[in-house]
Parts: structure tokens; C-alpha cells; sequence
């Protein structure tokens, strides 16, 4: 059960349409928490809109990096949101399952699994979410795949569902119910 009760729609009916329009007509739990502060729930709307919707770095990596914050943070509300788009984005269930599996900064014993580029994002991710700085040899690593900008995109994902990952689970949060 949640720490903080969930906000009411009808409390902030311009704002929940927004959100509902954004995250294609559902409205999450996480987004009914954050309607408590409606500042907050504006921030982060935008946010995540322009990670999941208006980046150029290729949606199967973002998936990966969101999923693998969720694993490190012990995140399952997280973790289990994403695992559709992942699928959507051509992570095979085994992948996918690995993530949950994979030690920490172990990803390179995972060659059987996920190819050099995917083992860069799992280990920019898992340096990223528990060093906070990521040593120059796993930042050049990463850098051989994707641009800068991507770089950037890359980054700011994993440190926003980091913030996610955070929220969800200081708060408590409900799995979705199935009416949502």
C-alpha cells in the first residue's frame, strides 16, 4: 500500500488529461502520486515525454538501461512497466529475464546473451546507478556505439529512472490495477 494517498482526477482534470494524452490514455499510479504536487507532475511529464518520445537514442537501448536501473535498485513496479516496450523494442524474453540475473559490473560474462553494444548500456547503467561516477574506459565504451547527443540521451535516461526507480519504491507504490 502507498505511503502517500493517491490524488483524485477530478482534482486536476486539465492536468490529468494531459498525462492521459501523453502516456496514451492510461493514467499510472505514479502519475496519480505525483498529482499531489502539480508543479512536480508538470517537471516530470515533460521529462519523461522527452526521454521515451523525442530522443534520437534508439528505443531498444533505452529500454534496456531503464530495465537494467530498475534490477539494480530492486525497482519491480519499474521494472515491470518497461518489460512491454522492451519486448515491443526486440528484447527476447531471455534478455530480458537475464537483466534479473546479471551481477552488478558482471556484464561481461553475458557475451552469450546480449551483443558488445547491449553490454555497454548494462555497464554504463550499472556504474552509472551504483558508483554515480563512471570510470573514462566504460564512458569510451559506450561512446564507440552512439553520438554525442545519443550520449547525452543515454545519460539523462539512466539518471532519470534512477529518480524513478527512487520515487516508486520510497513511496510504495500499488501495482497498476487492471482498470487503469
Amino acid at each position: 500500500m502507498a505511503r502517500v494517498a493517491y490524488a483524485e482526477e477530478v482534482d486536476h482534470p486539465e492536468l490529468a488529461s494531459r498525462i492521459r494524452e501523453q502516456r496514451g490514455g492510461k493514467m499510472l499510479n505514479l502519475y496519480r502520486m505525483l498529482m499531489n504536487s502539480p508543479p512536480l507532475a508538470e517537471g516530470w511529464l515533460a521529462l519523461l515525454t522527452a526521454i521515451r518520445q523525442q530522443c534520437d537514442l534508439p528505443a531498444l537501448y533505452r529500454e534496456l538501461a531503464i530495465l537494467r536501473v530498475a534490477v539494480v535498485n530492486k525497482a519491480p513496479y519499474e521494472f515491470a512497466a518497461h518489460v512491454p516496450f522492451a519486448g515491443k523494442e526486440g528484447m527476447s524474453a531471455a534478455q530480458i529475464e537475464g537483466l534479473k540475473t546479471l551481477a552488478v559490473g558482471g556484464v561481461a560474462g553475458a557475451s552469450g546473451l546480449y551483443d558488445e553494444k547491449m553490454r555497454a548500456v548494462i555497464a554504463y547503467a550499472d556504474s552509472m546507478t551504483r558508483e554515480i561516477h563512471v570510470p573514462d574506459a566504460l564512458f569510451d565504451q559506450a561512446a564507440k556505439f552512439f553520438d554525442a547527443r545519443q550520449m547525452v540521451e543515454l545519460t539523462a535516461t539512466v539518471g532519470a529512472y534512477n529518480m524513478v526507480s527512487r520515487f516508486l519504491e520510497a513511496l510504495h507504490m500499488d501495482p497498476e490495477a487492471a482498470d487503469r
